[in-house]
């Protein structure tokens, strides 16, 4: 496909930091490619480089002639003094994009409507905006004007779940032919899956390139440092356990060619589960006891307006929830409640007295008293050493493994960016070894190694746990629920997981109305408004049958091999090569009803 930007052997220094080293690289038609990497390691430059915005020290950057380039930054750019209407239709007129489903697409995808009721009506001034709310205009503009090549830093920020979703189904629909491309800037592990047919890794000037999205980054990036000799002990390597959890996850995460499904299966041959549910169930129910947090015919307000209404939640030792819903539907407010943070209008709140709850909330001016110490001083200060699970670490060894190496451990706080500011809160609430977790939008300014680090620090612990995200990633990695708040006043379990949610809220699109029930609810409903579930008899019967499948499944595999083998070898017998053919078919005839069997089984477990 055509070149639409080339750099080559492009070198270029901020300060003392080298952060592209001859460089060469190029941006086809077609392509869409993720960009991931630690924060400060300089993926925003690299896209300050494409899209001509920065120079390089040296080398060349050439572009196509006439090239048309569409930015997202994460600078505020609007003209506050405009309107949402002249910020993203620039002055088309309504028959013209009225008759334009790719503009309507995109002011009811990121807008709320074909009125923008998101961000206070196409002819609502920009400047009391938000920030979250001024970014989606900007991301609309750009989408609205359709460049040939866009560049987008961090677009999923102040996005919701289904926000997400939208954008990742856009592009990939709008940015498929071979005159466009595509370069973004994420960490957000399921849209680079969704989105990406490449993904750069930025690292010590260096670009490192894969095909695929994440997951396919995550096997190669393991082979890569294999291949280098670089792991040395290859049970404890956070790369191998996020593969592992990948070739356990959802099919679609793994469509590679067997060849690389083979390499990932050598990978992971000994690797053990990302979790230990049993044992860690174990530790939970030692340290926390039968009683959690309840709320008991509770009601949620935020001045005159009603969240949850009579509702019941009984958090138990070991739970592991997601959170979902729209924004302003109550999910922070839910989350300050259980922590005793918000008073019910009606209720009762009852805790455990063995509880020690940890409440990371989305403020993190809370270091600000800390401003002029160390960032090890400041971990140290909650205490010298903490045991997670059956491990203990010190605070210096758990600060590293959140992504404080040791200079950076002797950093001043106020010194901090943003998503080391955040790291370091994750650090100090760990540091306290509570046993109930609750975290609001924990992914916030988080390079995708920190997350993975956390995630890994978070399969290991011992302990009931909340989170709020928008991350669907990080939602389906550690939790084993989620339940969602659709601004309804009803809190939903959701068995179908995101997927389940991203469904309702098209019903209640669709509507335009109430949200439609669910038949069947979920497992052990926490809500009182969920629909009942399946008692704990079906769902060991139904985790048993799946246990009885899955072996079914590999005789079946084995037996399947073996007739692609017979048939290689009896390839001149076109008798024989028939009768073979015929027990194959059967083979993949008894396997699809298996895997039927096996589905329905899974969705009663949940």
């Amino acid at each position: 496909m055509a070149s639409l930007v080339s750099v080559e052997r492009a070198s270029l220094a901020l300060g003392t930091t080298q952060v592209l080293d001859a460089l060469s690289l190029g941006v086809a038609g077609g392509d869409r490619i993720g960009v991931v990497g630690r924060n400060g390691g300089g993926k925003t430059t690299l896209l300050r480089v494409l899209s001509g915005d920065r120079e390089p020290d040296d080398g060349r950057v050439a572009r196509v002639g006439g090239l048309r380039t569409g930015v997202l930054t994460q600078a505020d750019t609007l003209d506050p003094a405009s309107t949402v209407r002249e910020s993203v239709l620039s002055g088309m007129a309504e028959h013209e994009w009225a008759a334009d489903a790719r503009v309507r697409d995109v002011l009811v995808g990121l807008l709320g409507g074909l009125d923008a009721p998101l961000v206070g009506g196409l002819d609502g001034p920009v400047a009391p905006l938000s920030g979250g709310e001024r970014r989606r205009i900007a991301l609309a503009a750009l989408l609205v004007a359709a460049p040939d090549l866009l560049l987008l830093d961090e677009p999923t920020n102040h996005l919701d779940v289904e926000g997400v979703a939208w954008l990742a189904a856009h592009l990939v629909e709008r940015f498929a032919g071979p005159s466009r491309g595509l370069v973004v800037i994420t960490h957000d592990r399921w849209f680079l899956d969704a989105v990406a047919t490449r993904t750069w890794e930025v690292q010590d000037g260096a670009v490192h390139q894969y095909e695929g999205g994440y997951a396919a980054y995550v096997l190669a990036r393991a082979e890569r440092e294999r291949m280098a000799g670089v792991i040395a002990d290859r049970r404890d390597n956070l790369l191998r356990k996020e593969l592992a959890w990948l070739r356990r996850g959802p099919p679609a995460r793994t469509s590679k060619p067997k060849f690389r499904i083979d390499a990932a299966n050598a990978l992971i041959a000994d690797e053990p589960p990302a979790r230990d549910d049993v044992e860690l169930m174990r530790f939970a129910t030692t340290r926390l006891g039968k009683d959690v947090v309840d709320l008991l015919d509770a009601r949620l307000t935020v001045g005159d307006r009603v969240l949850l209404d009579r509702f019941t939640w009984r958090l138990g030792p070991g739970d592991r929830v997601g959170l979902v819903g729209v924004n302003g539907a109550g999910k922070s407010t839910l989350l300050r409640a259980l922590a005793g943070e918000a008073e019910l209008a009606a209720g009762k709140r009852k805790v455990g007295v063995t509880v020690r709850l940890a409440h990371l909330t989305q403020e993190v001016r809370e270091l600000d008293a800390w401003a002029d110490r160390r960032v090890i001083e400041a971990v140290e200060d909650v205490r010298a050493v903490v045991r997670l699970g059956p491990k203990e670490l010190t605070a210096s060894q758990l600060a590293q493994r959140l992504g404080f190496t040791g200079p950076k451990q002797q950093t001043r706080v106020g010194d901090l960016s943003g998503g080391e500011r955040r790291r370091l809160q994750l650090t100090r609430l760990l540091m306290d070894e509570p046993n109930v977790l609750l975290l609001d939008e924990p992914t916030n300014d988080l390079d995708i190694d920190t997350l993975t680090s956390l995630e890994d620090l978070l399969d290991g612990w011992a302990g009931t746990l909340v989170v709020v995200s928008h991350d669907r990633y990080l939602l389906e990695r550690v939790c084993d629920r989620q339940l969602a708040l659709l601004g309804d006043g009803v809190l939903r379990d959701l068995p179908g997981g995101v997927e389940e949610y991203l469904r309702l809220r098209h019903a209640l699109v669709e509507s335009g109305g109430g949200v439609r029930e669910v038949p069947g609810g979920g497992a052990s409903a926490p809500a009182a408004a969920a629909a009942p579930g399946p008692n704990p008899a079906e769902v060991r019967e139904a985790r048993k049958v799946m246990a009885r499948v899955e072996k079914q499944l590999q005789r079946l595999a084995t037996r399947e091999e073996r007739l692609h083998a017979a048939m290689a070898e009896a390839a001149t017998d076109h008798g024989r090569v028939l009768e073979l053919n015929r027990e194959l078919r059967e083979v993949v005839d008894e396997r699809e009803v298996l895997e039927l069997e096996w589905l329905e089984a899974a969705d009663v477990v949940g």
